[in-house]
Parts: structure tokens; sequence; C-alpha cells
């Protein structure tokens, strides 16, 4: 028989500060995916980090929206979506969706090749992985809305480095870590000029 655990909730109060919170998650590094829907013939899109596998058995994704955007209402109501995995060289593709490029709704694309599979949802068609969904359960926290979609269709391919987010800009693998070891290099250098100011 297996041993029972406890757990004993204790009364915790307050919270982080908004800027400290920020500046830790900048230092999670996360794929960078173009979440799309269609509603009726309206489509919509946004780009979007905070995407990840649920379960295996059923095939489940989670996306989390801000209520805020505008294609959050589209998902809501038309309840398909696609998660579209991004590469380095949709960067600025990327920033179009983040409504960098000051283009909003439909416009956006414009720009990219675009295709459908079985929910209407656009896909992107150079994309490094699809995940073709429909939207099954939808939970309300805070700001944001918490999307449970169902894989009913995927489309993926073997080349190409995928795009990532982390410290406030897009990057890839072996960029990221390069930047990181400059930083670190940078510190160092700093340290050793203190001690040797402190020794004079």
């Amino acid at each position: 028989m297996g041993a029972r655990v406890t757990v004993t909730a204790t009364a915790v109060t307050g919270s982080v500060s908004i800027d400290a919170f920020k500046q830790a998650m900048r230092r999670l590094a996360a794929g960078v995916t173009i979440v799309t829907t269609k509603h009726g013939e309206v489509r919509g899109g946004l780009t979007a980090t905070a995407v990840c596998s649920l379960s295996v058995d059923p095939p489940q994704l989670l996306v989390c929206v801000n209520r805020s955007a505008a294609a959050h209402e589209l998902i809501h109501e038309g309840e398909n979506l696609c998660v579209n995995l991004l590469a380095h060289k949709h960067q600025a593709l990327a920033a179009r969706f983040a409504g960098q490029a000051g283009v909003a709704g439909a416009d956006r694309f414009q720009a990219g090749r675009w295709i459908t599979l079985k929910t209407g949802a656009p896909v992107l068609e150079d994309a490094l992985a699809s995940f073709d969904c429909i939207v099954t359960e939808k939970v309300v926290s805070s700001t944001h809305t918490i999307f449970i979609g169902r894989v009913v269709e995927v489309r993926s391919r073997t080349n190409g480095k995928p795009l990532l987010y982390a410290q406030g800009a897009y990057a890839i693998a072996k960029a990221l870590a390069a930047r990181r070891k400059r930083r670190a290099a940078a510190l160092r250098r700093v340290k050793a000029a203190s001690k040797l100011r402190k020794r004079a």
C-alpha cells in the first residue's frame, strides 16, 4: 500500500511585484507560435508563447490568450484554433502577428502562405509543425482564457530551426546560448575589476 502524503495549506498573503515577475519570466526561453482561428468567414491570429502539450491520449494542447486580444473572441466563438510552430525564418511574421508591424485582423494573413486542414483554422504552410484543434474547454483566469484544444490533425517537417523568445528578444537556441555566455563573461570582468579596485 502506498504511503499517504498529507499537504497542509498555510496562509500566504500578498504577491510579488509585476516587474519582478516579468524579469524572472524573461529568463524562460519559449518556442514562438502563431495561434490562428476562423469564425464564419473571419480569420484571426496572434503570436503566442504560452502554449504547451496537455496530454497525449487524447492529444491535447493548452493555449493561454489575453482576453483583450482581438483574436480572443474569434477563438471563443469559433471553437477552433491552430497552433503553428515557427522557424527562425519566420521572425518578421511573428512580429506581424504580435502587432509590432501595425497590421491588425485578417490583414495579417497577407504575409505567409496559408492553407486549411480539418477545422478551417488557417495553417502556415511552411511552419515547423501545425496542430489543428477543436476547442473543448475554456478556463477563465484573471486577464486570460486558457483554451484546451483536442488535436484533430497535425503537420510537421524535419528541417528548420525553431524560433525562440527569451530575455525580451527573438533568438535561436545557438544564438541564445552565445548571448548568455557573453553576459556571463561581462559579469566576470566586472567582478574582477571590482576586486582589483578593492586591492588598490
